[in-house]
């Protein structure tokens, strides 16, 4: 099977700190290229992850264009996938084209008409309401959870192949540090993660508490400060921005609530390792938690929100535990003692490996060909 990946203009995969969707793909494609399949990536050209072809439109990653004016960046995702018809059109080898790019994808490769199409949806549905209630015929998609297909738009799930739970290329490694004092929340800054809840909980109970990551792509704290005393640059006014200066700042204390910025490689691993528990207060229906499985792979028992993915992800007083209130979080954050790390590993080896996610994948591809093929098609050249 030859397939094309379509990961999209905004990020080398793998890429050099935070990125969602390129570390997905990056974990994917190893083991599917272990299995015997080809993989035509369509990204930017700094990708350094190992495919038998990377194809590009942007020599690198196009994301910091995205707090600019929608007019102003609107060609991008286009200009990339104009790349990616461009090379279909010229040849006939690829058997599927799995793709990852927000709306933009499924739209085109719709009216193209060409091989069969999977398409991924990483993100909260209610974003596209108008596109998704109308989803163009003849293009396979699945979910990253069950909880963020049952609320999707009855087009959508008619489109649906079902789940496929985010993979960890942790699962299964073997972490040399030791268990710390600290609780850890690692995600990008911003409201729907809750980082202000969890640092209210931790100053109440009086544990340390490390927040780690970017801040509207921010990554360090003198990067931060500029951008808020400069009522002019492009990125004050920001939503996370606003978040961590009104709302998350007065708990930040240096201390006993830190946030330390981006971290990735080996130092992430380490810190997340090293934690006491990784607290997920999420404020919103959360649909994949990669952060979640990362958490259990290196054995911290992960501590969050009843909401989203995560009742489907964690086994509540197994592998962590799942609270309704903020009182209730507190006192289970007390209890983590209960959750034997090892379990915690042996989960995550058994659900969220990057082989159990390649061959879930390989299973699906093969009903989209069958779907694809079967559904009449638009535009083929």
């Amino acid at each position: 099977m030859k397939i094309l990946m379509n990961a999209g203009p905004w990020l080398p995969v793998p890429p050099d700190g935070y990125g969602g969707i390129e570390n997905v793909v990056a974990t994917l494609i190893p083991p599917l290229r272990a299995r015997g399949v080809e993989v035509v990536l369509a990204s930017v050209g700094s990708s350094s992850i190992e495919v038998d072809e990377l194809i590009s439109a942007f020599p690198d990653g196009q994301f910091g264009h995205l707090q600019k004016p929608y007019n102003q960046v609107m060609g991008l995702a286009h200009a990339h996938q104009a790349r990616v018809i461009e090379e279909l059109r010229s040849r006939d080898d690829i058997d599927l084209v799995h793709d990852h790019l927000e709306v933009v994808g499924p739209a085109v490769l719709s009216a193209f008409g060409g091989p069969p199409v999977l398409h991924t949806l990483h993100w909260d549905l209610r974003k596209h309401a108008g596109f998704y209630g109308s989803f163009p015929p003849g293009i396979s998609v699945n979910g990253v959870s069950a909880s963020q297909l049952a609320r999707a738009p009855s087009a959508l799930q008619a489109a649906s192949l079902g789940p496929v739970y985010l993979a960890t290329p942790l699962a299964g490694q073997r972490s040399e540090s030791g268990r710390g004092e600290h609780v850890i929340v690692m995600g990008r800054i911003c409201g729907l993660k809750g980082q202000h809840l969890a640092a209210r909980v931790c100053q109440k109970l009086g544990l340390p508490l490390v927040l780690a990551g970017p801040v509207s792509g921010l990554d360090t704290p003198a990067e931060l400060e500029a951008v808020l005393q400069d009522p002019e640059h492009p990125l004050h006014g920001h939503p996370d921005v606003r978040y961590f200066h009104d709302q998350l700042a007065p708990y930040i204390d240096g201390d006993l609530v830190r946030w330390i910025g981006g971290v990735g490689g080996p130092s992430r691993d380490a810190l997340y390792a090293s934690a006491r528990a990784a607290l997920f207060p999420i404020q919103w229906d959360e649909p994949g938690g990669t952060a979640v499985v990362e958490a259990m792979a290196l054995g911290v028992p992960p501590v969050g929100l009843r909401r989203g993915c995560l009742p489907e992800l964690i086994d509540h007083g197994r592998t962590g535990w799942l609270a309704d209130t903020e009182e209730q979080l507190a006192e289970l954050l007390l209890r983590v003692e209960e959750i034997d790390p090892e379990e915690c590993r042996r989960e995550a080896e058994r659900r969220f490996s990057p082989s159990v996610m390649a061959d879930r994948y390989l299973e699906m591809y093969g009903r989209a060909i069958t779907r694809g093929l079967r559904s009449p098609r638009r535009g083929a050249a």
